[in-house]
């Protein structure tokens, strides 16, 4: 694994395969061949070029970015890693430009040893000379080498920069990384794959790891017989060396940034197809995993037609690799050409795969396939931007799935994208959209709910104020314009605005006036400046408006404030809170005499509305397409609550579902009592539609967990018997299948979920009854799918259920089952058990790694297992840093899932210490922050609203 590359191997490895290149760049790189071949043999005794530690010597640079200086064009890289030895060597040759003078040449390396560097300038390349050796100087903390060169590089020459490293494997899920499976014999194997996103390429290769350096790539990969290779592009041929090795050579990729390259060596089997425009597509799995990959094939072929056509812009690779990896930290990873993905994320099973985990792997292939274009294609400038990745990534997964998979109902699910977002930017710890970030922990940190989430959602309400075809116009002059470039936040705002020449503001044709009043849309001038302005409000500032809405005859008063949960008007910070807060809110809304929707910009802190005549009720924030919390002043919730007790109907569902969210979230920001958000939810009796069913008994349940954490046992006991005896009905209705719609399923699995939980006789038999049967079967039989959860969860309850399910999790060979038998066992209410499952999850063998993260929140959220889990955490904190990334997605969830369902003062101050003690180990996360603030806001809640619980609780039963 350590050996250096001999000479004939070196001259392997620099392999030029760019046949587009100027004929004298060609030629210079031939001639650069043999120069090299002739320094590898003089220079294997050459111990001179050795890495110059940096205490000894000033490092020649001091910022985290990287000098502007050399410009990186092509990357010729040869990496051979050892399965064995777990270690691997490489070489890459490094073509670069020069801009400015310098004698440095500074790029990023992290865990490498750099065992040679050499320049070879032009003359060098002409003359045949050895080229000149650099000398390696290092800067850990900011992950950057220096070489330097013992002549200055004149700018606007081109060198090759050729250097030899090795490194291990890393143990972890981010740069080149070891993953294993089982076979079905039990045999463990081994495999090699990588994540470099964000920050991570300089784990596995050095180079210019930062977004805008793009270039192209030329990557050989080493293996042995019983392994094949993949990468971003196309295998163009195979060299056998010897010793039982390969060589495969992969054809040229496009320009694209670092964090893009991806290698994988494995033994993985793949379903293939081709597209209706000749792109190949193959999904790869473990062998005993490969018949779970039919789906996600047809799937990504269907996704990769509608996006060449809707974004009218072709897959510019001539194949698309989906891999499912049995080790990944997220849901996957976006690789140009070879997209990652966690094995729950690409594998459906129909006897196992539920109806939810149909929509999950359909949503992550569609999320992933969308940044083909958004983020590969066009990349942002720099990751202070990284929602212009993720927060279309998002928005996209519904225009595609609306199209392709209409039967998903994928629409009304992506409201859960609204309420993750305006959950965390209701806290002052939230952050804006665009927001700088500078170290490696900055950076990870920016992939969170604003990002992704409220990236989304601001997209979606611009589409709505722009129509869908404007903003499908704008968005394709986006991506044409900056194809394999990169762009920032503005560049959007301008493509979009910049849609309508001149002379079609009053023609026939199709541009932005055609869809909107031009009042509503243009300045005064005509001009579109608008958009910018109004978006900027979006994006630079953090947090979420509150609209205010006063009927006084036929006129609407209109407020604005920043909306804020857990922080009271009386409060001596509200005030400092609110100053400054402010945003252009396209507004829509419709009337009692009126269902067509109307639409005005608010721009200023107050505004009011004339309508043609008085009326009896007014309702903002139509189909929830806005990013606004909306407060009916005066008697206006009162007004819409009779009206959903005689008519519900009158409301669209998206409107009911969004008329309940506001309703909770303004009992947390002190604006509406709870006893009038509770007397709203009356009505879902009679409501028919899954969604805003499930919605409004979601609230009821949050609530349910909140006494049963805390122990208010006489509360917590109400309100169980007020939901199972208004509810009744609809759960007795419930049949035990897999029939019906994508939402009468979830319904179903959510609903008898709960029901269980709740102790509800009939749902507790007809569920043993099952597990009795399946348990007998030798768990052969195959149950319904979506109510896997269900029954698993029941028959965890007895010691002989929860050790047969602890033993079918080790045997299956079906992650959606795997996932269902884990939460299943982490209900069970013996403090032993739950304790054995975070231990099997630090081992790593029967629960895998990257589960221990879901597994700790999954405990915590357990009464009895939320102690556990939090002494477990602040006990082993290095241990877990010792697994996973300081700012990592992992340590976020294990942070956030096992405190902040924390509602006392006492739990606070423990926090509050934890979170001090860890000093630069964690304490400057902004998850932290976050979770404090979220504590504050629950004993806030309970303080004001746990009396009026109670007495509503009294009254209703």
């Amino acid at each position: 694994g350590f050996a250096s590359l001999t000479s004939t191997s070196k001259a392997v490895c620099i392999h030029i395969n760019n046949l587009q290149r100027y004929s004298l760049l060609i030629l210079l790189q031939i001639l650069y061949i043999y120069s090299l071949g002739f320094y590898a043999r003089t220079n294997e005794t050459n111990k001179e070029n050795e890495t110059f530690p940096t205490d000894k010597k000033p490092f020649p640079w001091n910022s985290l970015k990287l000098p502007r200086v050399i410009v990186p064009l092509h990357y010729d890289l040869c990496i051979h890693p050892d399965l064995s030895t777990f270690h691997f060597t490489g070489q890459e040759t490094i073509e670069i430009f020069v801009r400015t003078n310098t004698s440095f040449i500074i790029l990023h390396s992290k865990d490498l040893e750099i065992t040679s560097s050499v320049l070879l300038s032009k003359d060098d390349m002409w003359s045949s000379t050895p080229g000149k050796k650099l000398q390696v100087l290092e800067h850990p903390a900011h992950e950057q080498i220096a070489l330097q060169s013992p002549e200055e590089l004149v700018v606007g020459q081109v060198y090759l920069v050729t250097i030899e490293f090795h490194g291990k494997l890393a143990d972890g899920f981010d740069g080149f990384y070891k993953s294993s499976y089982k076979t079905h014999g039990g045999e463990t194997r081994i495999i090699a794959t990588t994540d470099f996103e964000p920050t991570s390429a300089r784990m596995a290769f050095p180079c210019f790891d930062e977004p805008s350096f793009k270039a192209n790539f030329s990557i050989k990969i080493r293996r042995e017989k019983q392994h094949i290779a993949l990468s971003n592009m196309p295998k163009i041929k195979t060299t056998e060396l010897g010793g039982g090795l390969l060589e495969d050579h992969f054809d040229v990729t496009v320009k694209m940034s670092t964090y893009l390259v991806a290698y994988v060596i494995c033994d993985f089997k793949s379903l293939e197809a081709t597209t209706s425009s000749g792109i190949k597509v193959s999904v790869y799995a473990s062998p005993d995993k490969w018949d779970q990959t039919r789906y996600a094939l047809n799937a990504a072929v269907k996704l990769l037609e509608f996006y060449e056509k809707h974004f009218d812009i072709s897959f510019p690779l001539p194949k698309l690799d989906l891999i499912a990896v049995p080790d990944f930290q997220s849901g996957a990873m976006e690789n140009w050409g070879l997209i990652t993905y966690r094995e729950t994320s690409l594998l459906y099973d129909p006897k196992t795969s539920s109806a939810a985990d149909k929509l999950w792997v359909t949503k992550v292939i569609a999320h992933e396939l969308a940044h083909q274009w958004f983020g590969n294609l066009v990349t942002m400038e720099w990751w202070n931007d990284i929602w212009l990745n993720e927060g279309f990534a998002r928005f996209m997964e519904l225009v595609s799935l609306n199209a392709t998979y209409p039967e998903l109902q994928y629409e009304d699910f992506f409201m859960n994208a609204y309420f993750g977002a305006i959950a965390r930017d209701s806290l002052n710890s939230s952050h804006p959209i665009s927001n700088p970030a500078e170290t490696p922990i900055q950076i990870n940190e920016m992939f969170d709910t604003v990002s992704y989430d409220k990236g989304a959602c601001i997209l979606k309400m611009l589409q709505d104020f722009l129509s869908k075809q404007v903003f499908q116009k704008g968005v394709i002059q986006y991506l044409k314009k900056y194809s394999y470039r990169n762009a920032k936040t503005d560049d959007l705002w301008n493509s979009l605005a910049d849609i309508c020449p001149e002379g079609d503001l009053s023609s026939g044709s199709f541009c932005f006036a055609a869809s909107r009043p031009i009042s509503s849309a243009f300045s005064h001038d005509g001009s579109l400046t608008e958009i910018k302005e109004m978006m900027n409000t979006w994006t630079h500032q953090k947090g979420i408006p509150l609209v205010l809405v006063k009927c006084e005859g036929n006129t609407i008063k209109l407020r604005q404030e920043r909306f804020l949960k857990g922080v009271f008007e009386e409060d001596p910070e509200w005030a400092n809170l609110q100053s400054r807060y402010f945003w252009h809110i396209p507004l829509t809304y419709i009337t009692s005499s009126s269902n067509t929707v109307h639409r005005h910009v608010l721009k200023t802190k107050t505004d009011s509305l004339k309508l043609k005549e008085g009326v009896a009720w007014v309702k903002f924030n139509v189909d929830m397409n806005g990013y606004y919390i909306v407060h009916y002043e005066g008697n206006g919730w009162d007004n819409i609550i009779t009206l959903l007790d005689q008519n519900h109907t009158l409301f669209s569902p998206q409107d009911r579902v969004n008329l309940i969210h506001n309703a909770f979230e303004l009992v947390s920001a002190g604006r509406l009592s709870l006893d009038r958000a509770l007397d709203l939810t009356r009505y879902l009796q009679h409501e028919t539609n899954n969604i805003v069913f499930l919605k409004g008994l979601g609230y009821l349940e949050s609530i349910y967990h909140v006494m049963e954490r805390r122990n208010i046992s006489s509360v917590s006991e109400h309100l169980k018997k007020y939901i199972l005896r208004s509810f009744k009905p609809v759960i007795d209705r419930q049949t035990w299948n897999d029939e019906g719609s994508v939402s009468d399923r979830m319904l179903r699995s959510d609903l008898l979920l709960l029901a269980c939980d709740l102790r509800y006789s009939p749902c507790l038999q007809k569920a043993n009854e099952l597990f009795s049967q399946w348990m007998g079967s030798g768990g052969n039989l195959d149950l319904p799918t979506d109510l896997l959860k269900t029954v698993y969860s029941v028959g965890a309850q007895t010691g002989a259920g929860w050790n047969y399910l602890l033993k079918q999790y080790s045997l299956s060979v079906s992650d959606a089952e795997k996932n269902k038998i884990l939460y299943a066992l982490t209900t069970s209410r013996h403090h032993e058990k739950l304790a054995k499952l975070i231990t099997l999850g630090m081992e790593g063998e029967v629960i895998k790694t990257q589960n221990l993260a879901i597994l700790l929140h999954a405990i915590a959220r357990n009464p009895e297992g939320q102690r556990l889990a939090w002494n477990f955490v602040r006990e082993n904190w290095k241990k877990l840093l010792e697994k996973f990334e300081l700012a990592s997605f992992s340590i976020r969830t294990i942070i956030f899932g096992t405190t902040s369902h924390f509602s006392s003062r006492d739990e606070l101050e423990e926090v509050k210490i934890f979170f001090k003690s860890l000093n630069n180990q964690g304490s400057q996360l902004k998850i932290t922050r976050v979770v404090l603030e979220t504590i504050t806001k629950n004993i806030r809640w309970l303080e004001k609203n746990l009396s009026s619980l109670r007495n509503w609780l009294l009254n209703n039963l």
